[in-house]
């Protein structure tokens, strides 16, 4: 067995400490997009694999026999990949994704399909504007500049933004209390945020829903069809092996 994680997240770092005390033979693959990522205690590999035929020549040259996708909600393009590459090379595939985040009592959300839509649902007159949807998806609010931005990044932008923003740089997961004292020092109206769902980023749902402020939710992307599953040890009983381990 060799196995191929796909990560970047919380979850996936969980898995990949649960794998290197199971001694199972693993690669942990990172994006590429953090310049600082997490240590991990597996090998580790940065970057893409350029597109669905280059992640199935590197799943054929490693000789991976089981790849787990463990990235973000969102990463919608190598979840796509992924499959498309497990299929031409007959790797077995399993994704480790958290459950979606749901709408409960005293939340005012506005549930929007896509990045778009989530600026067309943002008002006209300025607002102070909590955009919590990481870096490479800010750019088409640069079509509402009227809005007074908060941006919050794992790393400082290296190149210029596509607007004025107050750029905050840190690595969650946040509290409930750090949250609501950030939205009200900076006076923040309108919060845009993905589904990720997990309890990492779910604070400042949470804050906004006692602030009783509006959330603009981006639907997560539709993905293929495949294996899912929610937890860690969901993942090691599929490769064979217990979390219980030395029980």
């Amino acid at each position: 067995m060799r196995a191929l994680i796909l990560g970047g997240t919380a979850d996936a770092s969980l898995l990949a400490a649960t794998i290197a005390r199971a001694q199972i033979d693993a690669v942990y693959s990172y994006g590429g997009r953090t310049r600082a990522p997490a240590d991990q205690p597996l090998p580790t590999r940065i970057g893409g694999f350029g597109g669905v035929s280059g992640l199935a020549d590197y799943i054929r040259d490693e000789g991976i026999t089981h790849m787990i996708d463990a990235t973000h909600p969102f990463a919608a393009e190598m979840s796509r990949n992924a499959v498309a590459a497990c299929a031409e090379t007959g790797t077995p595939l399993i994704a480790l994704e958290r459950m979606p985040w749901d709408r409960t009592q005293g939340d005012n959300w506005i549930e929007v399909a896509d990045v778009n839509a989530a600026v067309a649902a943002l008002p006209d007159t300025p607002a102070n504007v909590f955009l919590a949807i990481g870096r490479q998806h800010i750019a088409p609010f640069a079509s509402k500049p009227q809005h007074a931005y908060t941006l919050r990044f794992v790393d400082p932008p290296e190149a210029p933004l596509p607007f004025a923003a107050d750029v905050i740089v840190s690595r969650g997961p946040f509290t409930l209390e750090g949250e609501l004292e950030m939205l009200r020092a900076r006076g923040i109206a309108w919060i845009v945020a993905r589904n990720s769902g997990g309890d990492g980023a779910r604070a400042k749902i949470d804050a906004a829903r006692g602030l009783g402020l509006p959330v603009i939710m981006i639907s997560r992307p539709r993905l293929p069809e495949r294996l899912r599953v929610e937890s860690v040890t969901d993942v090691m009983q599929w490769l064979g092996h217990s979390t219980r381990l030395g029980a």
